[in-house]
């Protein structure tokens, strides 16, 4: 349920087309629907203005498929996040319609049209190859949520002339997204580029003592660029959800 939905509704009501009862009962419907092991939120998307995101990772391909079809019925767009290859061949055999974004791991059923609503390009730069997936989770959800994206990637520290040969890009974006494992420098370099925010996510990719992305974590909470903040290990959903917010019209 989202404002277009619910304002339909409440037209509908208005014209005669809806009795009291109906109307009452839809709306009764807004706060969640309890599924015994989930209670699927279909009342995000009018509070947030983004329906309720489902992440795969740790449930099974029937918890999944039973919050898509809810989410479906609900009338809005379905994001599910964090999918393996085998759980998107299953669900998509399971629920008609969905379709498997591989390269960010994600899932999509899109049921209203792609409206763009960024006021400018987001950004999305990425230290290296093996940083891809993070950074493809944070493009692919941030254009489900109409945005135009710029993608910058291998433009990591070790060759600092590759990430300045994209210098135009970065200035002119109204947000930009920075992936990186190992040290995480990529964020305060990128931050002392540009005048605007700086998303910095770091990544899981490194050798012993990155400690699974704790220390380029830390280096990126430590930034000298007053323009980055930070979000979790791997979350490129997370940091594509805020930019876009950041970037809305």
């Amino acid at each position: 349920m989202d404002r277009d939905r619910l304002n339909a509704l409440l037209d509908g009501f208005a014209r005669g087309d809806l009795e009291r009862d109906e109307l009452v009962e839809m709306l009764a419907r807004l706060p969640f629907q309890a599924l015994g092991d989930a209670r699927v939120d279909t009342h995000r998307s009018l509070r947030n203005g983004v329906p309720e995101v489902v992440l795969g990772e740790g449930k099974t391909v029937d918890q999944i498929a039973r919050i898509v079809r809810v989410l479906r019925d609900a009338g809005g767009d379905v994001l599910v996040t964090r999918v393996s290859a085998e759980q998107a061949r299953a669900l998509i055999a399971a629920v008609p319609g969905l379709e498997h974004l591989a390269a960010g791991r994600l899932l999509v059923l899109r049921q209203t049209p792609l409206v763009p609503r960024g006021r400018g390009v987001i950004a999305v730069v990425s230290a290296g190859t093996s940083d891809l997936p993070v950074a493809e989770e944070a493009a692919l959800v941030a254009e489900h949520f109409g945005n135009k994206v710029e993608r910058v990637y291998d433009s990591g520290v070790s060759g600092l002339h590759r990430l300045l040969a994209s210098l135009e890009t970065l200035r002119g974006a109204s947000v930009v997204i920075a992936v990186a494992g190992m040290e995480g420098a990529l964020a305060s370099v990128v931050g002392g580029l540009v005048a605007v925010p700086v998303i910095a996510v770091p990544t899981s990719i490194g050798y012993g003592a990155s400690f699974g992305g704790v220390a380029a974590l830390l280096a990126m909470l430590n930034s000298c660029a007053a323009n980055v903040t930070v979000v979790n290990i791997d979350n490129g959903f997370g940091a594509a959800y805020v930019a876009s917010l950041v970037n809305r019209a």
